[in-house]
């Protein structure tokens, strides 16, 4: 294991996936812009266009900015449900310029080519939309038009109002798309709204820790595990996002992160950095994996092998159980929650964790699917035992799914 930092992407956006659907307007050359923002701000982009779209901006430019493949063939030959793989994979979904006919069409539930088809998946999923009308004058005045934008209104979309000035037409009045600057606003409103209130911790302080400790054999050696850190920080970044306060303690460099973050090696060094942060915490995330030995006499000088063949013995000394210490000892109103990783009777072994550590929740998972992948699967356990299960998905949208039950 190094220690390079952890994921440097910057922005307030990072770990959030935008689709970002485009409609056969001369404004969607704006769009480009919009695309670079998102991507400078930490989002991931994936683009799905109606199919007269490419009439008005290339293909190529869209890749190119967005680092993905433009989606626009219903019956793509990669997947035949490319709809439905779209909207698994976004966070939010934001049609800017849309058209008239495309409003219309989502107002009726039409499915009649991918963006139709996309958007009718995912408002069922209930995740925000966003869009950003573009069109002449008498086209958004019509009635029918306004009805259909209404209807969308009324099921949840947020619509970025179109502005008023000269239209490619020739004429001026309203239409124009809004500036991409107040479609990001609204983006990052909808996905973070704590970074554009600039208001943190309303909703409490969450002490987490992360990455794999360090146990010391000789100033240059060590005993560790193979814990990345990825699940503790796409944690932290999702209780940001939801508007916590975020404190983390990490055996792993992390950059670009708008959090206190305490840097340690071993369990003792975690356990010293935790009992001093515990008390103003709301809760305690134990994300990091925690040795559970240590060298009892770490060699101060470097060990040198002296004969062929010979064995060198370590004895080990147990470290202390950071998570049962806040539970059972630190604990007054906060809620403390754990992760069991295993092999093998996962949610067993979790379910007595539970009751030994006087946790709120555990966290179970699996050795093979949380290890060095960018996925995981969980259960959640309650302290009623009542069990959730968290089926494979990306590591954010599985901090997502823990967070909303535990938080």
């Amino acid at each position: 294991m190094d220690n390079e930092p952890l994921n440097t992407a910057k922005g307030p956006l990072f770990g959030k996936n935008v689709l970002v659907g485009i409609t056969s307007s001369i404004s969607c050359y704006k769009t480009c812009e919009l695309i670079r923002l998102l991507i400078k701000n930490g989002a991931s982009v994936k683009t799905v266009v109606s199919p007269a779209t490419l009439e008005f901006i290339g293909e190529k430019t869209l890749e190119t900015l967005s680092n993905n493949k433009v989606h626009y063939d219903t019956f793509s030959k990669s997947h035949s449900t490319e709809h439905i793989n779209l909207t698994d994979w976004a966070d939010i979904f934001v049609i800017a310029p849309i058209t008239a006919n495309t409003i219309s069409k989502f107002a009726s539930g039409i499915a009649d080519n991918l963006i139709t088809s996309t958007f009718n998946a995912y408002l069922g999923l209930k995740k925000p939309v966003i869009i950003a009308p573009a069109m002449n004058t008498g086209m958004l005045n019509n009635i029918f038009v306004q009805n259909n934008v209404n209807a969308l209104k009324n099921a949840g979309v947020k619509i970025v109002e179109s502005e008023t000035g000269p239209l490619a037409c020739g004429t001026v009045g309203k239409g124009r798309m809004a500036d991409v600057e107040k479609i990001y606003k609204t983006i990052l409103e909808t996905l973070c709204p704590a970074t554009v209130s600039g208001k943190t911790g309303a909703k409490g302080r969450v002490l987490l820790t992360m990455g794999g400790t360090r146990e010391p054999i000789d100033p240059v050696r060590f005993i560790s595990n193979a814990s990345s850190g990825r699940m503790g920080l796409c944690l932290a970044d999702c209780a940001h996002s939801m508007g916590y306060d975020v404190e983390i303690i990490s055996t792993v460099k992390i950059e670009n992160r708008p959090y206190k973050i305490t840097i340690v090696n071993s369990t003792l060094d975690m356990l010293d950095a935790v009992e001093k942060s515990f008390k103003e915490a709301d809760y305690l995330i134990m994300a990091a994996a925690v040795a559970d030995y240590r060298v009892k006499n770490p060699s101060t000088a470097k060990l040198s092998k002296k004969n062929e063949g010979e064995t060198l013995t370590l004895e080990l000394v147990q470290n202390p159980d950071i998570l049962k210490n806040m539970g059972q000892i630190k604990k007054e109103n906060q809620k403390t929650i754990g992760f069991s990783l295993g092999t093998e009777n996962i949610i067993e072994t979790a379910k007595a964790k539970l009751q030994a550590k006087n946790a709120d929740f555990i966290i179970a998972n699996e050795a093979k699917v949380a290890l060095n992948t960018d996925e995981n699967e969980v259960w959640i356990i309650d302290k009623t035992q009542n069990t959730v299960h968290i089926e494979k998905s990306s590591k954010e949208n599985v901090a997502k799914a823990i967070l909303e039950r535990v938080l």
